[in-house]
């Protein structure tokens, strides 16, 4: 009896273990599709947030990375540009003192270095006779041959001429200067302008330029002809009458660049009869990536920009007139005035005045 009850109970865990071995089986392809189905859809639902974070945080990766190379690339350039300046004004220690505030006749008096000799005064003959663009010495500079000394001067002269030739120039830039008859004693002579800035038409050249800015200047008349540019800016000018004609033109972008043969010309505090910026050379244009002229008190003529092909054009904040009444028009833009990009607001007509001479000391 004992014997039977074993095996049954033997026989039923048999069965037992075979119906669940037999279950496993069968149900066996069901839950693979059941773990398919689920991990299919799990991934399913986390492609879009992986599809929107990867793009999002490799952008954002780039972004920091290139800022990086920007501010060190910035960073590099002021440095640099604070060393050439540095080293341009301790080559010209006029400028030097013009730049710390000093008056052009404080400059000078400090430079010269007199001192009493048997009754005489020694004068140091370097400062008196080395004439020089940065110190604000009129006469003839070519940036062909000798951009800083001038080629040619007089003392019976007053001009500040630049001509420009193949070599192109980086930056010209003139401030701060007085200009024609507005001291008490001097003369235009023969011209009509005080400032002629432009191509030379008997010449067939052409002034090209990156970007010209004439800004705060006083002239008698200001007129602009035969200009060629992509984008003209005509800003906060008043003037004793203006006519403003320009038209639209398709222009390309300009720039120049030289390499290691581009110079900076800069000068400030001059005083001049006249100021001629031109390419007098038959058939080769002029170059200047940047040409400046800034806060020049000008009186007995006019200010004229002419025959110059410009990346970018900027008349800004001028005060033009010589007290003729409103009807003549003073500030001129004539229609061989050309631009791809022209703005043109804030300049109003308002009636300006001559100035009055001034003592040549003050």
């Amino acid at each position: 009896m004992i014997i039977v009850t074993s095996l049954t109970k033997l026989h039923a865990r048999a069965i037992k273990w075979a119906v669940h071995w037999i279950l496993k089986i069968l149900f066996a392809p069901f839950k693979l599709i059941w773990l398919f189905a689920k991990h299919l859809a799990l991934a399913f639902l986390a492609t879009p947030g992986i599809l929107w974070r990867v793009p999002v945080k490799m952008y954002r990766g780039l972004v920091k990375a290139r800022n990086w190379l920007l501010d060190k690339v910035n960073y590099l350039e002021q440095e640099s540009q604070k060393w050439k300046t540095t080293f341009m004004m301790l080559k010209s220690p006029y400028t030097l003192l013009i730049k710390m505030g000093f008056t052009p006749n404080m400059a000078v008096s400090l430079l010269i270095g007199t001192s009493a000799v048997t009754g005489g005064v020694v004068v140091n003959e370097t400062i008196l006779t080395e004439k020089s663009f940065a110190r604000g010495n009129s006469g003839q500079y070519v940036t062909d041959t000798s951009r800083e000394i001038p080629v040619v001067w007089d003392e019976q002269f007053n001009t500040l001429r630049v001509d420009i030739g193949a070599t192109a120039i980086k930056e010209l830039s003139i401030d701060s200067v007085s200009i024609g008859d507005i001291f008490a004693g001097s003369t235009v002579g023969n011209s009509t302008s005080v400032i002629d800035v432009g191509g030379v038409g008997s010449a067939d050249t052409w002034l090209i330029v990156g970007h010209l800015i004439f800004e705060k200047n006083r002239c008698d008349t200001l007129l602009l002809t035969s200009i060629q540019t992509n984008e003209l800016v005509v800003s906060g000018n008043v003037s004793d009458g203006q006519s403003l004609a320009m038209g639209a033109g398709a222009h390309i972008p300009r720039n120049v660049t030289m390499g290691h043969h581009s110079s900076v010309m800069s000068t400030t505090s001059g005083m001049y009869d006249r100021i001629q910026i031109s390419p007098p050379t038959s058939g080769t244009n002029g170059q200047v990536d940047t040409l400046r002229i800034s806060n020049a008190y000008t009186r007995g003529g006019g200010c004229w920009l002419h025959r110059i092909k410009s990346g970018k054009i900027s008349i800004l904040d001028n005060l033009v007139g010589e007290g003729d009444g409103l009807a003549n028009k003073d500030f001129q833009i004539e229609n061989s005035v050309t631009a791809t990009s022209i703005t043109n607001n804030n300049n109003v007509e308002f009636v300006v005045a001559l100035p009055a001479t001034l003592a040549a000391d003050s």
